[in-house]
């Protein structure tokens, strides 16, 4: 069990006995992509991660422009200098990246704001993965780890199976190394066809990770979706998918691997060049977008790579058979 009494006095000490930050200080701390400065907000232009902060912050507008009115007929309580827009979007983005879920002793889950355990990091591979308990008992929140944390060592918190695009928007960091819940989506309109007989041919969206992170990379599978790939051979005219169908078929395939290079090849191309920028000049919130953009670059590229490489045998494949 971690204390959270055991974080608190750590943290005192590191501050020479003074438990308190400055709203200042906070405030400087805090890069989210929802208060980006222009410059990051241009190098996220052709970005899916663009779209979800604006609709982000759509929503937040939205709903500041509510609660507005309300305040106004109350300025004595809520001064209109301290309640703007840009101070309603900090606190947001405060709540969004500290708050947590907490188990009370009657049971109910609870999100909760709670000082010092807040500073908890993040990993895809934590030693913390379910929400914290509050022990009447002892009068402390106790979080029960689910492997070994050494003495010393840094014990991390999973804030959700989230992805990069949202764990920057929501939190303002990127994990390191890579995230398994990165994904790309593509959409697509649903075919109609009544000799389709599976549960897949209705999805409309297929997500898309780093083909490295697949465990099947057999030959007509290229470390892609099942579903996906099913829905384009259908989108080419091949409703059966065995492969003794596909090798009769190579042609298509080869259509439906062209497809795909061709959707990522522009995608790739919407992402820019990686050396376009001074990354060394570069502000902290264009750093991010930049390494936000490398990760998705090498998701699209190993995407391509496994399409191309695939292509060719079938092509060396198609040439043998013409003899």
């Amino acid at each position: 069990m971690v204390h959270r009494e055991s974080i608190l006095e750590n943290f005192k000490g590191q501050l020479g006995g003074h438990g308190h930050l400055t709203l200042t200080i906070a405030r400087a701390s805090m890069q989210r992509s929802l208060s980006f400065g222009v410059d990051a907000i241009m190098e996220l232009d052709g970005t899916l991660l663009l779209d979800e902060i604006m609709q982000a912050k759509e929503l937040l507008r939205e709903r500041y422009d509510e609660l507005v009115p309300l305040l106004s007929n109350h300025q004595h309580v809520f001064p209109t200098e301290l309640y703007t827009w840009e101070h309603y979007l900090w606190a947001c983005e405060l709540y969004y990246s500290n708050s947590m879920q907490i188990k009370f002793p009657d049971g109910k889950l609870k999100t909760c704001l709670i000082p010092v355990a807040g500073f908890l990091n993040h990993s895809v591979y934590p030693h913390i993965v379910k929400y914290g308990k509050v022990d009447t008992e002892t009068s402390s929140l106790k979080f029960p780890v689910s492997r070994p944390c050494n003495k010393g060592e840094q014990c991390f918190l999973s804030y959700g199976n989230y992805s990069s695009s949202h764990l920057l928007t929501f939190y303002g960091f990127l994990p390191k190394g890579d995230n398994p819940y990165d994904v790309i989506p593509l959409d697509f309109d649903v075919i109609d066809d009544q000799d389709i007989e599976t549960d897949f041919s209705s999805w409309k969206t297929h997500m898309l990770r780093g083909t490295w992170l697949s465990s099947n990379h057999d030959i007509f599978h290229y470390g892609l979706p099942t579903p996906l790939l099913n829905h384009l051979r259908r989108a080419h005219g091949l409703v059966h998918h065995s492969e003794t169908d596909l090798w009769k078929n190579l042609e298509i395939e080869m259509e439906v691997l062209g497809t795909l290079r061709s959707t990522f090849d522009d995608m790739m191309q919407n992402l820019g060049d990686a050396d376009s920028i001074d990354r060394e000049n570069a502000d902290q919130d264009v750093k991010m977008v930049m390494e936000f953009k490398e990760q998705q670059r090498k998701i699209v590229s190993s995407i391509l790579d496994s399409c191309s490489a695939d292509d060719q045998n079938f092509t060396r494949d198609i040439s043998l058979f013409a003899y």
